[in-house]
């Protein structure tokens, strides 16, 4: 499979491996490691409290029977106002979900390959800016035809003048490959990648 080089005077073409980036869509594969990345990355911070931990009297409100109200056992009860939580959440809970090394990989490619098809992933040779300045790298990415409004930059290494001159730029990310993660790929409008990380991705997901 061949990629056309963005960025360059003459026209030219990348090969690329169809193994990883000529999959076809597998949509419940695909909502499988999305499901597993959100989940696990998710922190049990959320402590509530039961109806045993309300700090409240235990005393029965009222008589059982006779005055027409509902019967009522304590006012810590779930249904009452201030009452304790039915199922309260616990900075114990566990969040984790099992996902296979090799549907993983599965899963990225398929998501990649459907970037392609619509269009949605381009490459060029390489991205580097000469100064740590914003405004070179925003120069750099207008003339690769890159929008401002989510684009997504993948390398396979981030050097300094990289790094500071991206970081500040919004609707826009760059990352090295491992950082890749298939949530932000689907997020994003547009992914320009380097011929470098392809080629790495292909290390990673064969």
């Amino acid at each position: 499979m061949e990629l056309e080089l963005i960025g360059k005077e003459k026209q030219e073409k990348v090969i690329i491996s169809d193994q990883v980036f000529n999959r076809e869509y597998n949509e419940a594969l695909v909502h499988q490691v999305i499901t597993a990345y959100l989940s696990n990355a998710r922190a049990a911070s959320r402590a509530q409290k039961g109806r045993s931990d309300i700090a409240k009297s235990t005393r029965k409100p009222w008589r059982q029977k006779g005055t027409g109200r509902a019967r009522a056992g304590m006012a810590s009860s779930p249904i009452w106002r201030g009452g304790g939580k039915i199922f309260p959440n616990s900075p114990e809970e566990n969040y984790k979900k099992k996902l296979n090394k090799k549907m993983y990989r599965v899963g990225m490619s398929v998501i990649l390959s459907q970037l392609i098809r619509d269009g949605r992933l381009v490459v060029t040779e390489q991205i580097s800016v000469e100064y740590p300045k914003t405004k070179e790298f925003l120069k750099k990415i207008t003339l690769l035809g890159m929008s401002m409004e989510g684009t997504m930059v993948i390398t396979h290494e981030i050097d300094e003048n990289l790094f500071l001159s991206s970081r500040n730029v919004p609707h826009v990310s760059v990352v090295e490959v491992h950082n890749a993660d298939p949530v932000s790929l689907l997020k994003f409008k547009k992914i320009l990648i380097t011929t470098d990380g392809l080629k790495k991705f292909e290390e990673l997901l064969s």
